[in-house]
């Protein structure tokens, strides 16, 4: 390292230095990243774009991080006893800086895997998990981890010598020009800090440039990531943040509209303290039925032979032969509690965490277990895994649900990775526990919800062909998940409850959603296969979303009830022009007409409409009719709008 005649230096010395020495490490990571996805930054105005924005983005986050030691080592500094203790302090802050600007960027490329963008709030909400989450990195992102830990011990080596030899041996000026120094570093500092002279100041948006999500991605450092969804977390996100407003009443007379209910459904007037509570008829009158959520982790459209992905389901795709196909079903988000959060609730998605995690949903919050509890069902959830991760034990015990059979439940299992029991222990439980059910009397419901087929994709071997090589990967994983479904039907048709039960296949959502898109709508397209004993054979070519299947179930399982969720009965008849997905994408929402009219919110930006060509999985920009836009604006803000005013508490 290059010797310092540090005595001709000034004060500031080790704020520039470490400031110009950030710079260059964010900037190298940037163009790493730029290097490595080449392919979707594709030409030069791109790459321009993406390194303009990412100076702005590491300078303004350069000068958050330094102007407090800025100003600190101005007022501070000097040969005296709090001179010296400061300059402890001063090396010690640069160090830990330097440590988590490189931590965060080496962290980064796995993270992209994963979720198709830099680390974010799902990097906090999984270091609260570090028996899952390490063991997923042992186990699925090897490579990864060494060349981490490579990097991150070379910065503690390198960077303690650098924070001491930078805070060494300085010239400290006279007190007649601290003041006026301070003054132009304050100055300064907020300025670049800012990252603007505008109202608003700089954030993520305001350096997007691509419908593409991760080049926006790339733009911005992962530090910076980190801390905007933390504040975001802080805040308790809300749609009202990032999309234009919408005139409360007008709102509510939209969503009311998409509902497929007539007037005098619903309980009370458009000012009421619930205004979506309305009283549905269930379309079978006779024996309440049980209801079985299988919920299949990442199991997205394009596994599923049957709805034209890769040959890997041979099970669903007979299931899907016999039974009710919902072939045009999209989740409303990518991540597990937002399926979840759907399928449960029925609720619709927001910027913010999924009600799973939010903190005034984990008790009194309307789901189908705490309506299904009230009508003398059991309710239960299987896992798996550990219950409280996701926060789901909580959330599902605050909300209807009596009995939890996760992991520390199973008395016997025959393969245990990362996540927990096989799908095949997972399913053996579930059989276990239905017999025994049925066998009590009374009806019940249950949530079973899928592991294996999650990174790093962990199954027992010899029960498939793999698909491809190695055996861990996400086909394969996906295939062994088929095998496990196929297994437990034909458990479950031999049994006492199959008679009386109604079973749904769905996935939570689909495996690492990414593209060049503004919204990958692809990626939103998930299975679900309805299966009973009187389910007739369908294929259902209907736009469906995941928020219609928890009013759909109830209706087959003879459930008439009160209840808030907007979703719709897809036991009746519904209109082309009520159709529709609805898909949280991160903080960008999407709404999908019947039509492949598409239109999208990006945060602080204007709305943008399109049509989605679905073969291609391509978005092209065109002009929507208002109502469509109407529509689509009342449901991008009614999720947070709901949580704010607690219209979906349960009674």
């Amino acid at each position: 390292m290059t010797h310092f005649n540090k005595k001709t230096h000034s004060i500031l010395f080790p704020i520039l230095s470490t400031f110009a020495l950030m710079l260059v490490i964010l900037s190298i990571s940037r163009l790493s990243f730029c290097l490595w996805q080449h392919y979707r930054v594709i030409d030069t105005h791109n790459l321009i774009q993406i390194l303009w924005g990412g100076l702005r983005i590491d300078i303004s986050t350069l000068c958050y991080l330094l102007i407090l030691p800025s100003i600190g080592t101005l007022f501070l500094s000097g040969n005296h006893f709090i001179g010296r203790l400061w300059t402890k302090i001063l090396t010690l802050w640069i160090f830990l800086s330097l440590f988590i600007v490189v931590f965060m960027e080496a962290a980064t490329p796995s993270f992209i895997q994963e979720y198709d963008v830099r680390p974010q709030r799902f990097f906090i909400e999984y270091l609260v998990y570090p028996k899952e989450v390490s063991s997923m990195l042992l186990k699925g992102y090897k490579l990864e981890l060494i060349i981490g830990t490579m990097i991150c011990a070379l910065t503690i080596i390198y960077g303690w010598k650098f924070a001491r030899r930078v805070t060494s041996n300085l010239h400290y000026p006279g007190w007649s020009v601290r003041p006026l120094l301070a003054l132009c570093v304050l100055v300064i500092g907020i300025l670049g800090a800012r990252g603007t002279i505008q109202h608003r100041p700089l954030n993520p948006a305001l350096v997007a440039f691509s419908t593409d999500h991760l080049l926006n991605e790339i733009s911005i450092n992962s530090s910076y990531s980190l801390v905007f969804a933390i504040k975001g977390m802080l805040e308790e996100d809300s749609a009202y943040n990032y999309y234009p407003k919408m005139e409360k009443k007008t709102l509510l007379k939209n969503i009311r509209r998409q509902m497929n209910l007539p007037p005098h459904a619903f309980v009370g007037s458009i000012d009421a303290s619930a205004p979506t509570l309305a009283v549905h008829k269930a379309s079978y009158t006779g024996k309440p039925k049980n209801i079985v959520i299988l919920l299949q982790e990442s199991l997205g459209a394009r596994y599923i032979g049957a709805l034209g992905g890769l040959p890997l389901t041979p099970n669903v795709d007979k299931l899907i032969h016999r039974y009710w196909s919902l072939d045009n079903l999209y989740a409303t988000g990518t991540r597990s509690v937002r399926g979840i959060e759907a399928v449960t609730a029925g609720f619709a998605p927001t910027p913010a965490r999924a009600v799973v995690k939010r903190n005034k949903t984990q008790t009194h919050f309307f789901t189908i277990a705490s309506l299904l509890k009230k009508q003398d069902y059991h309710t239960q959830f299987i896992y798996g895994g550990e219950s409280h991760f996701d926060n789901m034990k909580t959330y599902f015990l605050g909300n209807g649900v009596m009995d939890i059979q996760d992991f520390p439940t199973f008395e016997k299992t025959t393969f245990v990775g990362s996540w927990g029991a096989c799908d095949e222990d997972l399913y053996n439980k579930a059989n276990q526990q239905f017999s025994q059910l049925e066998k009590a009397g009374n009806p019940f419901f249950s949530l079973v919800f899928s592991t294996s087929n999650h990174s790093p994709f962990e199954y027992p071997k010899g029960k498939i062909t793999p698909y491809n090589h190695p055996d861990d990967t996400r086909e394969n994983a996906a295939k062994y998940a088929d095998y496990a479904i196929g297994e437990f039907f034909k458990k479950a048709k031999t049994s006492n409850y199959w008679k009386n039960t109604i079973f749904v296949i769905v996935a939570d959502h689909d495996s690492r959603a990414g593209g060049n898109t503004l919204i990958p709508v692809g990626h939103f397209h998930i299975p679900a296969v309805i299966i009973g004993q009187d389910i007739p054979h369908k294929r259902d070519k209907r736009l469906v979303s995941q928020l219609d299947l928890p009013q759909t179930l109830l209706s087959l399982a003879g459930i008439s009830s009160k209840n808030p969720m907007i979703g719709l009965d897809l036991t009746q008849d519904i209109p082309r022009n009520k159709e529709r997905a609805i898909m949280q994408y991160n903080k960008t929402f999407g709404y999908m007409d019947a039509n492949h009219h598409i239109m999208v919110f990006a945060p602080h930006k204007a709305p943008q409409s399109f049509f989605y060509d679905k073969q291609n999985e391509k978005l092209t920009p065109m002009r929507v009719s208002s109502q469509l836009q109407k529509k689509a604006h009342a449901m991008a803000l009614w999720g947070s709008l709901a949580y704010k005013n607690n219209y979906y508490w349960d009674e």
